[in-house]
């Protein structure tokens, strides 16, 4: 059992590895709200299972700036990015699973929806 767990949490492992723009960041909430932006930044995922995100937007006059480190996990459903930081740190739920894309979804814990689009540097 221990040996397919640790086959199903590298299995996309190799696939992560590298520099990610983040071409599209969608947030759509329960009241019919909906914000897009477009290539907010870069986010680095490295084989030892850390990383450093590189993310610097602006909504509604509040900008938005994460240059932290992380660490990551992922299964073949999805992919868990915690440490210090902006909204980014939680679960994914891997959608599309390319080699040089990646369309991601969660949510805030409540009706509001998040969506990440990364093409591969």
């Amino acid at each position: 059992m221990l040996i397919l767990s640790a086959i199903l949490l590298t299995s996309c492992a190799p696939k992560m590895v590298g520099t990610w723009q983040i071409t599209n960041y969608q947030t759509n909430s329960g009241d019919g709200q909906e914000i897009k932006l477009a290539n907010i930044g870069d986010i680095r995922f490295k084989k030892n299972h850390t990383g450093v995100k590189q993310i610097n937007y602006s909504v509604l006059n509040n900008k938005v700036e994460d240059n932290e480190t992380f660490k990551w996990t992922a299964s073949e459903e999805s992919l868990t990015i915690s440490g210090k930081g902006t909204e980014l740190n939680k679960t994914w739920i891997i959608v599309e699973d390319g080699k040089k894309y990646q369309k991601w979804k969660s949510t805030d814990g409540g009706s509001t929806v998040q969506i990440l689009e990364l093409k591969k540097k």
